[in-house]
């Protein structure tokens, strides 16, 4: 066998996109085919199937269980940093959500899309085809009781639990996709991370600088920013920016910002130790028998110390896999200077490391390494706003708990709609506003009666049929189905 690519198609079958089809022929021709996404026929489960009624199914304790220990089981093929998996799941799980954007609804971890592309191979997603794999004997046991999105987002749930975090609760409900997205617009680039601001409009220069509509991240393949600075400029004060716009078009104000930094950079590292160009393709781009992994590594082993994801190396806080205040002591007690990873990043490092504030070594027995910053970490010390909370924090850290825990479960259930949707035992008794609750009825309701009456007097008001039905639509169309917000409830 051979890497050659098919020059024409041997059996008749247009299979690629190389080779010309009706859209080329006739390219303005309107497409008809995002009407079919999610089509029934899709579901390996069939038209008739029920994921909230699967789901009643579920034993949630002996799943969460399940989760638990395989945090702590690691893997020879991918081995867990610290020998926990709960940073790297944290990870998959905020990427997942993270994608939500409040202009359109769109994005998020509701449906699962993670598993497709683009998704499954934005560079920000580096080796998170790992952790996905990782969940596959327990999805394997559970079946259509657990869907894939639901597991997604759960699994970083239960890794702030088994890392000394109580998290504000979880609801499942979560019901999967099996094809791609078509209909999300992502940017007009054409390259990753390109660096040509094509989806701006304005200048730094003179504050007018805007990410257009209805975008939610400052380069193609990003989540929100990128980690070296705008562009890969290490300028802390435009990552502020950068930062929170994006958090903003998410729908988070700036404590929620400074709460989900602080809390979600409180475990794990960065992965850059070796060149970026030893890495190989996506998955989406990898070859066959790479079995649906993408990003081969052929720095030494690969894997391990050798990992190579987004080029920065290095982690937070000298307790990577332990919830505690070491996150805001480390950036507090130290000047901090940028400095190259082996990957050729920019990242921040102390100018002098303090007692008590050297990493272990995530697989190296007895090394230690420098705490290590991105260019965002030090917007939050740098921002005048997201400095002030970022001190009260640090002063409070029971307000801090208090806020990461309500701002990562808004992170996980932004996109799921009304709280109604929710499932499962863990759905926590407190109403939240972002949830957009409707108030409880008070007193009897409407009887058969009351109806009857309420019709003949809309009847005899004298408006015509149009303005009637005009009036209903004006009230129904309000709703969209990316994240079930809108019309009358």
């Amino acid at each position: 066998m051979t890497d050659q690519k098919p020059t024409r198609p041997e059996w008749g079958a247009r299979t690629t996109p190389r080779l010309q089809g009706n859209e080329h022929w006739w390219p303005d021709q309107l497409s008809l085919n995002i009407l079919h996404q999610k089509h029934p026929d899709a579901s390996p489960f069939g038209a008739d199937f029920s994921y909230a009624e699967a789901f009643s199914q579920l034993d949630v304790d002996e799943l969460c269980a399940d989760l638990d220990a395989l945090m702590t089981d690691s893997q020879e093929w991918w081995p867990a940093d610290w020998g926990h998996y709960g940073p790297f799941f944290i990870r998959m799980s905020w990427h997942a959500a993270g994608t939500y954007r409040a202009v359109d609804g769109r994005g998020g971890g509701g449906t699962g899309a993670q598993r497709f592309a683009p998704l499954n191979s934005w560079p920000d997603n580096g080796n998170l085809d790992k952790a996905r794999r990782l969940l596959w004997p327990i999805k394997q046991k559970y079946g259509e009781k657990i869907s894939w999105a639901d597991l997604l987002v759960l699994a970083g749930n239960r890794a702030l639990e088994t890392m000394g975090f109580r998290t504000f609760g979880f609801g499942f409900g979560r019901a999967d996709i099996w094809a791609p997205e078509d209909d999300i617009y992502w940017g007009p680039e054409t390259e990753w991370l390109s660096t040509n601001d094509e989806r701006y409009t304005g200048t730094w220069e003179d504050g007018s600088r805007t990410l257009d509509n209805p975008l939610a991240a400052v380069q193609m393949g990003l989540i929100y920013v990128n980690p070296e600075g705008p562009n890969g400029v290490p300028d802390a004060m435009k990552s502020a920016q950068d930062v929170r716009e994006t958090f903003a078009r998410m729908g988070m104000n700036d404590r929620e910002t400074v709460a989900l930094t602080v809390g979600g950079h409180t475990f794990g590292k960065m992965h850059g130790n070796g060149s970026p160009d030893a890495v190989g393709e996506a998955p989406e781009g990898s070859k066959i028998h790479q079995q649906g992994f993408g990003w081969a590594n052929k720095n030494e082993t690969g894997l391990g110390e050798y990992t190579v994801t987004s080029g920065l190396e290095g982690a937070w806080t000298p307790t990577p896999t332990q919830w505690d205040h070491s996150y805001l002591n480390t950036i507090f007690a130290h000047q901090w200077e940028v400095k190259k990873s082996p990957a050729g990043a920019n990242q921040w490092e102390p100018v002098e490391v303090k007692e008590g504030y050297w990493v272990p070594d995530a697989h190296v027995p007895g090394k230690k390494n420098p705490p290590v910053m991105n260019t965002a970490d030090m917007a939050m010390i740098t921002d005048p706003a997201y400095l002030e909370i970022a001190k009260e924090y640090h002063e409070n850290p029971d307000v801090l708990v208090d806020e990461f825990a309500r701002a990562w479960y808004k992170l996980l259930h932004r996109d799921m709609g009304p709280r109604a949707r929710y499932l499962g035992p863990q759905v926590p008794d407190e109403v939240l506003v972002w949830q957009d609750p409707v108030p409880e009825h008070q007193g009897p309701l409407v009887n058969e009666q009351q109806i009857a009456t309420l019709k003949q007097q809309i009847a005899d008001s004298g408006l015509t049929a149009r303005q009637l039905v005009g009036t209903a639509w004006a009230s129904a169309c309000t709703y969209r189905q990316t994240d079930h917000r809108g019309a009358p409830t």
